[in-house]
Formats: structure tokens, C-alpha cells, sequence
């Protein structure tokens, strides 16, 4: 088996710890470089004591290991950076030779108009948009495979449109109308210090946030749009209201949508079925039995989506619910499922038996 060389920048955030914790269990690969701004020069196992003897990389700062020497002795640089600084260092790092997973929102959208729109942002590279892939493999395999670029998606979008995706390509539920409620653990607000997210203002709470306008709403209205046949991009405008809740992983999305005619007679048993059909042969993708709800309990720890839906003829609603772990299937995990994917891993290397546990 040969040996990828694999870097993190921003390897110290949540989604940069946990593309380790998936990394140190790979038989495939060299963790490279690890770089953080805040901690350089100590050892990764000094910011995470469970990884003492595990992984005791020492920390580099990108302002002393430029982006080219990294890129240079990398095969895959992963990149965990704030929207808006992952546009300025991917483009040095693709000019260094190497490929790149990105986790920002950088690179996940075909439009440039709705990105710049929805992270108030200049894009300085908008060449790449049309050669990124987005890093959602049960989509995009195939494209995957030879990416240079890869966006890894958002966690509420991944939540939204693994559960969307076979009722909505097949044409079996209408365009409009779709309502989707999502709920996150709060490390999808990611390790900074902020007054909202310390422990005495989160426990026992649960809130809503940035229910109008909140930039993962465009990318999950671009996504589907193309899931539905529009090349445009812009043909669903899908009404998604992210919640905060005292837990520190998983995510919820209860979603809510109309049949089409073209279902015919709708059952629960006919959306089940819908749903096991399109995904029988994918790995992280489980398809509950009837009757049988997503709990964030059962995916945490792991780069596993559970999903199932239900008809309710009183409103001839049809409810969609996934679970997946944010830091998960949601970001990390998938990041190396991506990860498996461009360099002819099986796609579970790493990941199939990674679960929370009791």
C-alpha cells in the first residue's frame, strides 16, 4: 500500500482535531505537517492529551512554513480555515503540486454572485469554482476521483441533502415548499472563545439562529437545485432554520416537504422504500427500518448519516429526518471519506468501525 503525505492547516480547531483522530488510524497515510497559528512549536498532544504517544507532531506556523513548501511535500493538504482565508492559501497550495480537500465555504458553490452575496465576501479566485467538486461522495463520486479540488460541504447541507436527494431527483415531491428545521451540537460554532458558546449559556438551552439569511441556506438551495435538474443552480429556494442545542456533537434536520403527483398513492412505506432503493449500496448512508427515528446518540463518533421519513395524509406532509455527527459525516470524516476516494482507498479505510460507543 503506498504512503499518502497528508497536512492539516488549522489543525487545532475541532474539524483539524478530528481529521487527526480519522488520520492516526489509517494505514495509508503520513501525517505531514500540522500547522496552528495560536500553538506553534508545541506538539499536538500538548493541545489534545489524548493523543500523547499517538500523535506527537510538533505545530508550524504557516508564517514559517510557507504554503508552497507545505503544498510541495504534501500529496494532500486539508485545510480547516475561516471563509474568506481559504480562498487566498488554496491557490498556493494547487500552485505547489498538491491537491487539497477544503472545509470552508470557499469553493463549494458554482455562482459566484450567491457566494459573495452570502459571506459578504470578494471571491479573489473565482477561476477555481468551476473546478472544485463538492465533496459529498454519495453525489459525486466520480468527479471526486481526479479532483484537484475538493469543497468539503457544510454539515447542515450534508444533513439536508442526503435525506432530500432521492425523493427530489426521482421527482417525487415538489420543488417549493420544502421546510427545513436542523439542530446542531455546539461545536458546529467551532473552539473560539465567545461568550454565546461557554458552557453556563448553552446548558439547558436551545435557540434558534440566524434563521434569515444564514449562509448555508444559498448552498443547500444551490445544491438541490442542481439535484434537480437545474443547471442554473438557482431553482429551489428552501426555507432552513438552523437551531443551537446543549450538546456537544451531532445534528438533527427534520425537514418537511409535499408530494408530487407523480408519487401516486403515498405511504410511509413508499418513502422507506424510496429511500433504501437510492442508497442500498452506499456505506454511510443507513436507512432505518420503518417506524425506527434518527437519534444523534447513534451516529456521534462516526462518519455515519442515519436517515428515514414518514406520510402524514392529515397533511399530506411527508417528514424526512437525518442524524449525523457535525464534526463527522458533517465535516472530518468526510473529509476522509473524500479523502479514500481520490486515492483508490476503499472507501471505509478508517472510518467503517469509528463509532462513539456506549
Amino acid at each position: 500500500m503506498n504512503t499518502v503525505k497528508v497536512s492539516i492547516i488549522g489543525s487545532t480547531g475541532y474539524v483539524g482535531a478530528e481529521l487527526v483522530h480519522g488520520f492516526v488510524n489509517h494505514p495509508g497515510v503520513e501525517i505531514k505537517y500540522l500547522t496552528s497559528e495560536s500553538f506553534k512549536g508545541q506538539k499536538f498532544s500538548d493541545i489534545y492529551p489524548v493523543y500523547r504517544g499517538i500523535c506527537d507532531v510538533e505545530l508550524v506556523s504557516t508564517k514559517d512554513v510557507s504554503y508552497d513548501v507545505i503544498g510541495k511535500e504534501s500529496d494532500l493538504v486539508i485545510t480547516a480555515l475561516p471563509h474568506g482565508v481559504s480562498s487566498v492559501a488554496v491557490p498556493q497550495l494547487l500552485d505547489s503540486g498538491c491537491r487539497v480537500i477544503d472545509h470552508s465555504g470557499d469553493f463549494r458553490y458554482k455562482n459566484l454572485d450567491t457566494y459573495e452575496k452570502s459571506y459578504k465576501l470578494d471571491h479573489p479566485h473565482p477561476e477555481l469554482l468551476k473546478d472544485a467538486v463538492y465533496g459529498l461522495p454519495e453525489l459525486y463520486r466520480e468527479q471526486i476521483k481526479t479532483a484537484k479540488l475538493v469543497a468539503n460541504p457544510g454539515c447542515y447541507p450534508t444533513c439536508s441533502i442526503v435525506a432530500l436527494t432521492p425523493l427530489l431527483k426521482a421527482g417525487l415531491i415538489e420543488k417549493s415548499g420544502i421546510i427545513i428545521d436542523a439542530t446542531s451540537g455546539v461545536t458546529g460554532a467551532g473552539r473560539k472563545e465567545k461568550l454565546d458558546y461557554s458552557y453556563c449559556e448553552v446548558d439547558e438551552a436551545f435557540k434558534p439562529y440566524g434563521v434569515v439569511g444564514h449562509r448555508h441556506t444559498t448552498e443547500i438551495n444551490e445544491q438541490l437545485s442542481f439535484i434537480s435538474g437545474d443547471e442554473t443552480g438557482r431553482t429551489i429556494k428552501a426555507a432552513f432554520t438552523p437551531h443551537l442545542a446543549p450538546f456537544r456533537r451531532g445534528m438533527l434536520a427534520s425537514i418537511y416537504v409535499r408530494p408530487s403527483a407523480s408519487f401516486g398513492e403515498v405511504t410511509t412505506q413508499k418513502v422507506h422504500d424510496a429511500l433504501e432503493e437510492y442508497y442500498k449500496n452506499e456505506k454511510f448512508v443507513r436507512v432505518l427500518p420503518v417506524g425506527t427515528l434518527p437519534d444523534v446518540k447513534a451516529v456521534n463518533g462516526g462518519n455515519y448519516i442515519d436517515i428515514n421519513g414518514a406520510y402524514d395524509p392529515e397533511t399530506d406532509l411527508i417528514k424526512l429526518f437525518s442524524a449525523q455527527d457535525n464534526l463527522g459525516k458533517g465535516a472530518a470524516l468526510q473529509a476522509i471519506q473524500a479523502f479514500n476516494v481520490m486515492f483508490g482507498f476503499e472507501e471505509d479505510t478508517a472510518l467503517g468501525a469509528m463509532i462513539r460507543g456506549v
